[in-house]
């Protein structure tokens, strides 16, 4: 277990990533993520995240439900700030964003004071919770000035209060990020996929400025969105097929992976998880199968010959 920053707040190094079990590309069956939270719990996973944004609430609803069966003591949950729902009369589905839910509701920028806290009710009611441990402001990158002026504001206030025992930003970009460990007093920030195996773009101030200032990191999307979780023609990486550039890259990875007797997906893992400054490594995961085989992976130990290799072919900096 980890401490986020200078907060209470313990996190397990692997954590449950709730995007997926919110019907994040395809349908979830109810069963079907209520399942792979029980494995989760089943493999010491301690640490649950989720967000309005992920199918509309549906994420953290069904986070709730699967969580109620164990003490709340024993868990850390995070949620995010940002995006308020509303009733949608719009109809159809919500694949556009990215879920395979219908959109009944809407959502509204909102970072606003009375935005987080309206969101962050309606949260804890989706979830059937009277607190959660850590709150991030979501993707603020198109809406800077308030989340600065008034989001991180109303974060520190609810901190303060005892309602939220951390706080920080989640983003898929490392300038904001690095701005907000800088500039305000966060516990931890979520960066997705800007610390990995092909994309270390998070080494250059970030990581640095975190573990100057005793920013806790927490690093999502190691499999940048499954190039690296499985290379191969047609995969994806950052959500789109994945350039031919960074296709080979990944199959020089894979195959110099494979003779040192591990999988891609456990060095995908163990490269997150090993700056001093990551606190978490965060898998989405939509099935008990999934969590089971990240479990796995993230359990296996990676020789430093591999390592070594990396650099002296070119695929790694020396300083990573």
């Amino acid at each position: 277990m980890s401490t986020l920053g200078r907060s209470a707040v313990a996190v397990s190094r692997l954590a449950f990533g709730g995007a997926a079990v919110g019907n994040l590309f395809t349908e979830v069956s109810d069963e079907q993520a209520h399942e792979a939270v029980t494995a989760a719990w089943e493999r010491g996973i301690r640490y649950f995240d989720t967000a309005p944004h992920y199918g509309l609430g549906l994420s953290e609803q069904r986070l709730g439900e699967a969580l109620k069966a164990y003490p709340r003591t024993e868990f850390t949950l995070s949620t995010k700030v940002g995006r308020r729902l509303e009733p949608s009369g719009a109809g159809g589905d919500d694949l556009a964003n990215g879920f395979a839910v219908p959109a009944a509701r809407r959502r509204v920028w909102d970072f606003s004071e009375d935005g987080v806290r309206r969101t962050l009710e309606a949260s804890l009611e989706r979830l059937g919770l009277d607190r959660v441990d850590v709150v991030y402001l979501h993707d603020p990158d198109d809406h800077a000035e308030s989340a600065f002026r008034e989001g991180y504001p109303a974060l520190e206030k609810l901190r303060s209060e005892g309602v939220v025992g951390a706080i920080g930003a989640g983003m898929n970009q490392v300038e904001m990020l690095t701005r907000f460990v800088r500039d305000t007093d966060v516990d931890v920030v979520l960066c997705a996929g800007r610390y990995t195996l092909l994309d270390r773009s998070a080494l250059g101030g970030l990581l640095p400025a975190a573990v100057e200032r005793g920013v806790s990191v927490v690093v999502g999307g190691a499999f940048n969105s499954g190039l690296l979780a499985d290379p191969q023609p047609g995969a994806t990486y950052n959500y789109t097929a994945a350039p031919a550039e960074l296709l080979d890259k990944a199959l020089r990875m894979k195959e110099i992976a494979g003779r040192h007797g591990i999988s891609l997906r456990a060095a995908a893992l163990a490269f997150c998880a090993a700056h001093p400054a990551v606190a978490s490594v965060l898998v989405g995961a939509r099935s008990a199968a999934e969590v089971h085989d990240c479990a796995d992976q993230f359990a296996v130990p990676v020789p430093e010959a591999f390592w070594q290799e990396l650099r002296d072919t070119g695929l790694l900096e020396d300083h990573a």
